[in-house]
């Protein structure tokens, strides 16, 4: 039975003086970091790659070592389970994801994922049975960049995407993410879905320049941005470079120009307006012939879900502009979209952070998270910590020891205290509730 707040629930314990070991931390995210080590000190480590197979192994050694049992779904998440003292509630889950940029840092995701590695080792360490049961989770392909969308494996979890056609998705090699999944070992028989969860928390570094700029050591996450992704192709006429006269080119490459221009335009026309074009194929490629096929990504968001609407019409209505005046054509396809998020456990992180003296302000995540799509279903809160310059899919992306430890701090307490009030409620609950 659920018999205090968290404070009083460890006999012999105030659990307010416990504290994380942040030279572990740091030592584990320093370990994890061999597995695509780059030569400039960062990581590449893309999604179901061998090298993501032995981060997710240290991570399921880690888990295993301080008792928790392993459930790997169909989509690749995994699972690590600890018990508590009541196993019929639901349990409180924190975790983020293992794979990286193909130039990416050390902090980006896997700071999250062994943030929770560490929340675990504390209570392991001091004997601590939690009312309620942990969960600490690895997203799969949470960066979108082998495989597209972003954050596929928690939007497969929460009903989002389709199951299997995720799993075909293949990449620029057509190599399929299903077929990756079962080289690296981690295709696994659980549904997706199926966990029982009643909280879900995410560390992981700002990924901007925000709390740095303002001295905060804690951002307290309130919205998750909106984001619209576009595949756009333009198909113009391919032709020799010295013999063909400007008025008779269909040049792909100038309209993709004219587009990309644009788009940096309409984010600086609208507040919080982000655009950006981090992907480009040129055919034929060659230099001395005009361009006649090019296919770029574009990336629009804004936290406010009428203005992001507003720029895909702006967008949109621009790209056929654009062909109607050069006599080319344009294909666009809104393959993605992620509408904005509400962080509603936001205040269990803003407790955490007062309580333990640390810093903060509120903020809103800029980039897509797994916790994005976890808010779909459970109460939700994001942890940031700083990140220095503002630099992240970056690989000098830095975070120091100190903040990190600060943030996983904020998560312990943050868990407990959720974890305390999920036992509260359903003990209220069985009060209320007639004898049969």
């Amino acid at each position: 039975m659920w018999i205090g707040s968290a404070a009083k629930q460890i006999k012999g314990m105030n659990m307010q003086d416990l504290r994380v070991n942040g030279d572990r931390l740091w030592q584990s995210l320093m370990e994890m970091a061999q597995f695509g080590l780059t030569p400039k000190g960062g990581c590449a480590r893309l999604a179901a790659t061998e090298l993501d197979g032995q981060a997710r192994d240290l991570f399921v050694e880690w888990c295993k070592a301080c008792g928790c049992s392993i459930s790997v779904d169909k989509m690749g998440n995994i699972f690590a389970r600890r018990e508590g003292k009541n196993n019929a509630l639901p349990a409180v889950a924190t975790g983020s994801h293992l794979d990286t940029q193909p130039t990416g840092g050390k902090f980006d995701g896997v700071f999250g994922v062994l943030a929770g590695v560490e929340v675990l080792r504390t209570l392991h360490d001091n004997n601590i049975v939690t009312e309620a049961p942990m969960e600490f989770t690895v997203w799969t392909n949470e960066e979108g960049s082998r495989f597209q969308p972003a954050m596929q494996g928690s939007g497969v979890y929460v009903g989002r995407f389709d199951l299997e056609t995720e799993l075909n998705k293949t990449d620029v090699d057509g190599i399929r993410l299903k077929d990756e999944l079962d080289n690296i070992g981690y295709l696994g028989e659980d549904e997706p879905g199926s966990r029982h969860f009643g909280a879900f928390f995410e560390a992981h570094i700002e990924q901007g320049p925000i709390l740095e700029d303002q001295n905060k050591a804690i951002g307290v996450v309130r919205l998750g941005q909106g984001i619209r992704w576009y595949n756009v192709t333009i198909k113009g006429r391919e032709s020799h470079s010295g013999t063909t006269p400007m008025y008779l080119r269909n040049d792909a490459m100038v309209a993709s120009a004219h587009i990309i221009a644009e788009i940096e335009q309409l984010a600086h026309r609208y507040e919080n307006g982000l655009g950006t074009v981090g992907f480009m194929q040129v055919y034929p490629n060659s230099r001395n012939v005009i361009p006649g096929e090019i296919t770029f990504s574009v990336d629009l968001r804004n936290p406010d879900a009428e203005v992001l609407s507003e720029m895909d019409k702006v967008f949109t209505g621009f790209c056929q502009k654009v062909a109607s005046e050069r006599d080319i054509e344009i294909e666009i396809d809104p393959f993605w979209y992620f509408a904005p998020v509400e962080f509603n456990a936001s205040d269990d992180v803003k407790a955490a952070a007062e309580s333990l003296g640390y810093s903060h302000m509120d903020i809103y995540a800029g980039a897509g998270h797994d916790a994005c799509y976890m808010a779909d279903i459970v109460p939700t809160g994001m942890i940031f910590t700083p990140c220095e310059n503002g630099i992240s899919h970056n690989e000098i992306e830095y975070t120091s020891p100190q903040e990190c430890e600060a943030g996983a701090n904020v998560l312990l307490h943050t868990m407990l205290e959720a974890n305390s009030r999920i036992a509260k409620e359903a003990a209220t609950k069985a009060l209320c509730e007639p004898a049969e």
